[in-house]
């Protein structure tokens, strides 16, 4: 289902991917610095998440700046908490690379805000968490994760450019929330494994992302 979902004078374009059975719990997804919802990671998980039994809606958000991104997102997940068609008991937000730094921000700011003691958020997806700029180490962008409060997973290749595997555990060793990294073994920033086809890799992809959902909230399986 194509929706329009206002953001300050303008719309962003999203698309819902409804289950079949009436559902509780929905990802809001989004895309990297480059492409946009139609990015075939993203339409694969939202399709296999709506197999499922989890509402999922992905949107288009372009513009390279984090601040203007996570903005969207708050708009979107604004949007999803007031849609009459659709009443969640909560809501993941997930994304892929700079999508992910989007919706960890979002977080942080709605529970810093208490904007969010509803509980409406129960936690994040981050795909391919760009933790720094390729062979600048030194410099983390991991001062959203350290103050977020609901449970994280993380999939991430454990060659990507992006994100160096140590690092990245430095970090989530240090975040105090229920967190999880599933590596992709070889895979670099864009989930490419030399060897394995992208269907392949995206299906681990997809079954990590819905057992870690499953285990955070028990869907009910009717």
């Amino acid at each position: 289902v194509k929706v329009k979902i206002p953001f300050g004078n303008k719309y962003l374009d999203a698309i819902f991917s409804v289950p079949e059975k009436k559902p509780t719990y929905g990802v809001i997804l989004t895309h990297g610095a480059g492409g946009d919802m139609n990015f075939p990671h993203l339409v694969s998980l939202a399709a296999y998440l709506a197999s499922h039994g989890v509402l999922c809606l992905r949107f288009t958000c372009k513009g390279l700046n984090v601040a203007y991104r996570t903005k969207a997102f708050k708009a979107v997940v604004e949007y999803l908490k007031l849609c009459d068609d659709y009443k969640l008991s909560g809501v993941f937000l997930a994304g892929r690379s700079m999508g992910s730094r989007a919706a960890a921000s979002v977080i942080r700011q709605l529970r810093q805000g208490d904007d969010d003691d509803d509980g409406f958020i129960q936690g994040l997806v981050c795909l391919s968490y760009p933790l720094h700029r390729p062979k600048l180490q030194s410099k983390l962008r991991d001062e959203d994760l350290l103050l977020i409060t609901c449970p994280v997973l993380f999939v991430s290749g454990s060659a990507d450019e992006m994100c160096e595997k140590q690092l990245l555990e430095g970090v989530v060793s240090k975040m105090k929330v229920p967190k999880k990294i599933h590596w992709i073994d070889k895979a670099n920033h864009g989930m490419a494994v030399k060897g394995r086809t992208a269907d392949d890799v995206m299906e681990e992809v997809n079954a990590q992302v819905f057992s870690w959902l499953r285990e955070n909230v028990q869907l009910q399986h009717k």
